[in-house]
């Protein structure tokens, strides 16, 4: 399972962010990061789940990207970074090889051969939502940035399962574990040269306040609960400075092989409950 690698190796790459064009691996206001990772949670979920495979041969399941959620109780709303759907209409928009291009996901050979043997999954206008994936990520400011992130979070799997109780609600929590952070609303230079003001962090401290965070969030494991259907925490050393490589960090407080937080242990769990759930479409 390759998302949380794709995800750095593809961080790693400085991008053009804002009306500046100025570069920087990570931006706040940028969404690029959250978008990779959904991309590579789908591409791994493509290559756990026979079935999804088959309902995508079969042109049964697509893919929607910023869909709007409306919770049909309470009328709240939230764009959705990616959903696996039945569509609306016979419309068919870009496949997965273009969506990486557009993200500028950086893959191995490996990996692009392994994408070149899938289904051609494709984008629709979203009909009904199968899956819905949540991206957040937590680089600097971890204990201020808790209560934000939890009512995010929090509100993400509520308006999935008030618009429908069937789909799968699934979160992924990106934190950043790097001791030193160059953070882009304290340097707004175009030069990196000039981008002097580095940020600390006591770590692992602060990493595990996000960490303790996600385990509070509420969890199912039915349609009559309340919660998400799977959560997964990507730790990754982020100092992004646009030197230092982007890297996957898996010692404490990252979750370990087996914790119910561990990124296979969350994609495995989603495989199984799409396999579950939705074996008759």
């Amino acid at each position: 399972m390759d998302a949380p690698e794709i995800m750095a190796r593809s961080m790693s790459t400085p991008q053009e962010t804002g009306k500046s064009k100025a570069l920087w691996q990570y931006h706040s206001r940028s969404d690029r990061h959250s978008k990779v990772s959904c991309w590579g949670v789908l591409f791994d979920l493509l290559r756990e789940s026979a079935l999804l495979r088959e309902h995508v041969r079969d042109g049964k399941v697509f893919f929607g990207v910023n869909h709007p959620m409306v919770d049909y109780v309470h009328r709240k709303k939230k764009n959705l970074d990616l959903v696996v759907c039945r569509p609306q209409t016979p419309w068919r928009g870009r496949n997965l090889l273009q969506l990486a291009a557009e993200y500028k996901v950086r893959l191995t050979p490996a990996q692009a051969a392994e994408l070149g043997k899938l289904p051609v999954m494709l984008e629709a206008e979203v009909g009904a939502v199968l899956v819905a994936l949540e991206a957040k990520a937590c680089m600097t400011k971890h204990s201020a940035s808790v209560p934000r992130l939890y009512d995010e979070l929090n509100s993400s799997h509520q308006i999935v399962h008030g618009a429908s109780n069937n789909a799968l609600s699934i979160g992924m929590v990106t934190v950043n574990v790097a001791h030193e952070f160059v953070s882009p609303d304290r340097n707004k230079f175009f030069d990196p040269a000039m981008r002097t003001d580095i940020s600390k962090h006591g770590q692992p401290r602060a990493a595990e306040s996000i960490v303790n965070m996600v385990g509070d969030l509420p969890r199912r494991t039915s349609t009559s609960a309340v919660g998400y259907d799977g959560l997964g925490i990507v730790a990754l050393d982020v100092r992004n400075d646009n030197v230092a490589s982007v890297t996957v960090h898996t010692a404490h407080p990252a979750p370990k092989p087996g914790d119910i937080f561990h990124y296979e242990t969350m994609l495995r769990r989603m495989a199984n409950e799409y396999d579950s759930a939705f074996s008759r479409i």
